[in-house]
């Protein structure tokens, strides 16, 4: 990223929907229209992947499938396999805006099945386009669509809870499976179908404008997933096919226990014994659906924290060695030079510094992690290189409004002397033009701070569950008014 630019973090959950969660049809194009008009050039989405328990986008069925809640059931319309009345006689509207998973969970899937067996009917699911697709993505769909198909088996239980014979994909249970649930698996390859043809169709839109999606890519893949049951030889796994152990990060100031993910670790000797195969085809994949990959969780592959599987918290953890460099290297060789964020936020090592340096990649800059104590640090705007993507928070932090109005009166005085402006909408307001003015090559702000909106707006609550991932913009919130402000923001510090 050699220019200066700007962006809106939005993911697609949180646009606007009759049908309970954003999804990729008209609020997504309108959204891509108000960007045009803000002057902005990036749109700044959270992972794509389906959600399981607990509705985390970092936890994932498959690194490599889309969600199917995402499918825009008015194309569907469009198309002959739905009608509106079955649409609208399903209610996943629990409030207008927060996504009601559980509504969405028990009623979303029921209407792709109708939507499915119609295609069926109609003759629309085989055609060229959808063969075409079978064929490109068989190296992950079909472990995808069988694990889906066999999950449902077993109650939704992750495969850890299978029967050994398929928990250890022994070749008669395989083809037994195959066999029996062919018509299951046909249903979870047609809703990947939906979702990439809707998809595809979107990001040219948002490129012909031009508009481009930064995409995220999380450093690990979930246990309950298609990648870990599919690929064991990947993770390290006992004998018994059961992990060694499992992701986290130490205690800190913010957790005493630490936090334990609980995501299978990487076995790093065997990507290194096959130069890396897999997770070049997962990179390549990722700019299959982005135009710039933000790597989750940077420093891990310098050092984790692996925590003996089965712990109930990650305080026994201790550090390991990653790939480091030589992944990056081994990227850049074979995909060549793509545009990468790296996600270096946390308490970073002088090697994890040396390695978001080495890579070139450019790191992030969260405003809300630079007014401490008065103190100097790395995260205050006069401390910028070029080379680096500011943001005012994250998916992960308060809205600033939130984050101002729970900061102590000697921070806040730091913020108020820094940025200028009194109370705390002119202090977020400051906060914006000092993200946009500083040096940073790029400038990417949440779309609640735009919009100026309190916690009640907040995505994600790292290290709880249960109330995460919900928040959804209101329909009326991308007047035109708001997109003049924005551009104008853009324009006066040449982001445009």
């Amino acid at each position: 990223m050699t220019c200066r630019q700007a962006g809106i973090l939005l993911p697609i959950s949180s646009l606007p929907s009759p049908y309970g969660i954003g999804t990729l049809g008209k609020s997504s194009y309108e959204f891509v229209d108000f960007l045009e008009k803000s002057g902005q050039s990036l749109w700044q989405i959270l992972p794509l992947g389906p959600t399981g328990y607990g509705d985390s986008p970092y936890q994932s069925f498959s690194t490599f499938a889309g969600n199917p809640y995402f499918i825009d059931l008015e194309f569907l319309i469009e198309e002959g396999v739905l009608d509106k009345e079955e649409c609208e006689n399903c209610q996943f509207v629990g409030h207008e805006h927060y996504v009601d998973y559980e509504r969405i969970y028990a009623g979303r899937f029921l209407l792709l099945r109708k939507a499915f067996l119609r295609a069926v009917e109609l003759g629309k699911i085989n055609t060229a386009d959808y063969t075409k697709f079978v064929k490109e993505n068989t190296y992950w769909l079909e472990d995808y669509c069988l694990y889906m198909a066999v999950k449902n088996v077993f109650g939704g239980k992750c495969f850890m809870d299978w029967d050994n014979d398929i928990r250890l994909r022994k070749p008669e249970a395989m083809a037994s499976y195959r066999e029996k649930l062919a018509v299951e698996v046909d249903f979870y390859a047609f809703l990947q179908f939906l979702f990439y043809t809707q998809w595809n169709a979107l990001k040219a839109y948002a490129n012909s404008k031009k508009i481009e999606i930064v995409g995220d890519i999380p450093i690990y893949v979930a246990l309950d997933s298609a990648d870990t049951w599919s690929h064991p030889e990947l993770f390290l796994f006992d004998e018994e096919g059961r992990p060694e152990g499992v992701a986290g990060c130490p205690p800190d100031a913010f957790s005493a226990t630490g936090q334990l993910w609980g995501n299978p670790l990487y076995n790093w000797e065997y990507h290194k014994q096959t130069g890396y195969a897999w997770w070049m085809e997962r990179i390549a994949h990722c700019y299959k659906l982005y135009d710039v990959v933000r790597i989750d969780h940077f420093r891990g592959f310098d050092e984790f924290w692996y925590v003996p599987y089965g712990d109930a918290t990650a305080c026994n953890g201790h550090w390991k060695k990653g790939p480091g460099m030589e992944l990056f290297e081994t990227f850049k060789r074979v995909l060549g030079e793509r545009r990468v964020i790296a996600e270096d936020l946390g308490f970073l090592t002088q090697s994890v510094i040396d390695m978001v340096r080495d890579s070139g990649y450019p790191g992030m800059k969260i405003l809300q992690f630079a007014f401490n104590n008065w103190e100097p640090n790395a995260y205050l705007p006069h401390n910028y290189q070029p080379n680096c993507v500011v943001y005012t928070g994250t998916h992960d932090n308060e809205t600033t409004l939130g984050w101002l109005a729970g900061l102590n009166a000697e921070d806040k005085e730091y913020v108020r002397a820094y940025v200028g402006g009194e109370d705390d909408i002119t202090l977020c307001r400051g906060l914006l033009r000092v993200a946009l003015s500083s040096v940073a090559d790029t400038a990417i702000i949440p779309m609640q701070d735009y919009l100026e909106l309190g916690n009640e707006a907040r995505i994600n609550f790292p290290s709880t569950f249960g109330d995460n991932w919900k928040w959804r913009m209101d329909k009326d919130a991308l007047s035109d008014e708001l997109a003049e402000k924005i551009h104008r923001l853009a324009k006066i510090y040449g982001r445009l």
